[in-house]
C-alpha cells in the first residue's frame, strides 16, 4: 500500500498532547504495553467542565480510537492493555455525568409514543443557527474550518454507530443496517459517504488524510465524537447510540442542504457539494427509518430501553449546539475556531 493510501485508510498518527495525562498515556503508547502509573486520571473526577476540557477529552480520543483504526506506530495489544482500561473508565464516568447533566432528564415514554417524543424532542432544540451562517455569510477560510472540524467524524461516518449491530436483533437490527448501507455506499468506496466528504476536503484544498486536522480541533469537537464511542462501546448504552443517531439523522436534512448552498455561494461546483447533496436525499428517508424502525423496534422488543434513547438524543442535541456555540462565538469575535498549530516536539539526537 502506497504512502498516500496509508494516510486515507490505515492508522493515524499520534497527536500533541493537552495536559499531564495525555502526556504521559502518549509517552506510554510509544513503548511496548506496560502498566500504567496507578491513578492515573483521577483528577478528572474533580473537572469542572468535562466537556470542554481537553485534556480529558484527548485523554478518551486516544483510548477510544485504539478500538477502530489505532495510531501509527503504537502496538495493538494497548487495545485491551488492563490499566489503559481503567484509565478509560477515570475518563468516562466524569463525561458520561456531564452529559446526563446537559441533557436533562427526559421522562420515559410508552413504547408505542417513543417515535413522537423523538421528533418532539428534536423540534423543541433551539441551537445556534449554525447552518444558516455557513449558508448565508460564512466566508471560505470559516468553511473550511467547519470540515476541519467534521472531519474528525466524517472520515469514518457510521462507524460509532456499527458497534450497535452485534447487539440488535429483529427489526431494529434490520433498520439499522438499512441505514448504514446507504451511509458506506452500498459497498461502493467512491459512494461511501467517508469518501464523499474527502472530497470535499479535496475541493478545499484541505489535508485528506486520516486524523490530518486532529491537533487542530478543541475540546468540544473530541466530544461530539467521543460521546458516540462511549455509547457505542458500552453495550449498557445501546439505547442512547441509536437514540445519538436517530437525532443525528432528524435533524440532517436541512443543515445539508444549507452547507451544499454555502458552498455553491463561495463558488464551488457539484463535486464539492456531492457530500452534502447526497445526505439532503437520504438523511429525509433515514430520520423515518431511526425514528419509527429503529428506535421504535429498540423500545418494542425492550420497553426499558426508552428512557436511554431520548438521554442519548438530548446529549447529541446539547453537544452540538455548544459545538456550533463555539464556531459561531468565535468568528462573531473575529478569530478562529481552531486551536493553534501544534509545535513539534524536539527530536532526540
Amino acid at each position: 500500500m502506497s504512502a498516500a493510501a496509508d494516510r486515507r485508510f490505515g492508522p493515524a498518527p499520534l497527536p500533541a498532547a493537552r495536559g499531564p495525562v495525555s502526556a504521559a498515556l502518549l509517552a506510554a503508547l510509544r513503548q511496548a504495553p506496560h502498566d500504567l502509573p496507578g491513578g492515573l486520571g483521577a483528577g478528572f473526577a474533580s473537572v469542572a467542565d468535562p466537556i470542554g476540557d481537553e485534556d480529558l477529552q484527548l485523554t478518551l480520543f486516544l483510548c477510544y480510537e485504539l478500538h477502530y483504526r489505532g495510531w501509527q506506530q503504537v502496538d495493538e495489544a494497548w487495545e485491551w492493555q488492563p490499566s489503559l482500561l481503567a484509565l478509560r473508565a477515570r475518563a468516562e464516568h466524569p463525561f458520561e455525568v456531564a452529559l446526563r447533566r446537559v441533557a436533562g432528564a427526559p421522562p420515559a415514554p410508552l413504547p408505542a409514543a417513543l417515535p413522537a417524543a423523538l421528533v418532539e424532542l428534536v423540534a423543541a432544540d433551539d441551537g445556534p443557527a449554525l447552518a444558516g451562517a455557513l449558508q448565508r455569510r460564512a466566508n471560505l477560510d470559516q468553511f473550511r474550518e467547519f470540515v476541519m472540524h467534521r472531519s474528525v467524524y466524517h472520515l469514518r461516518e457510521a462507524d460509532p454507530h456499527s458497534w450497535a449491530l452485534p447487539r440488535l436483533g429483529g427489526p431494529a437490527k434490520a433498520a439499522l443496517v438499512e441505514i448504514q448501507m446507504d451511509e458506506y455506499g452500498n459497498g461502493r468506496l467512491d459512494r461511501m459517504h467517508a469518501e464523499l466528504f474527502r472530497t470535499t476536503m479535496a475541493c478545499l484544498g484541505l489535508d485528506t488524510g486520516y486524523g490530518a486536522h486532529l491537533d487542530r480541533v478543541p475540546a468540544v469537537t473530541l466530544a461530539t465524537n467521543n460521546l458516540m464511542s462511549l455509547f457505542g462501546l458500552h453495550r449498557r448504552l445501546r439505547g442512547a447510540l441509536l437514540g445519538h443517531l436517530a437525532a443525528f439523522e432528524m435533524t440532517s436534512s436541512l443543515p445539508n442542504r444549507r452547507y451544499g448552498n454555502g458552498l455553491r455561494r463561495l463558488g464551488l461546483d457539484e463535486t464539492a457539494t456531492r457530500f452534502y447533496d447526497e445526505h439532503v436525499e437520504a438523511d429525509a428517508v433515514h430520520e423515518q427509518i431511526a425514528a419509527y424502525d429503529l428506535c421504535g423496534g429498540l423500545v418494542r422488543a425492550e420497553p426499558a430501553l426508552a428512557g436511554d434513547v431520548l438521554f442519548g438524543a438530548a446529549a447529541a442535541l446539547a453537544v452540538d449546539r455548544r459545538f456550533a456555540a463555539h464556531l459561531l462565538d468565535a468568528w462573531t469575535a473575529g478569530r478562529s475556531s481552531l486551536r493553534a498549530p501544534a509545535v513539534a516536539e524536539p527530536v532526540a539526537a
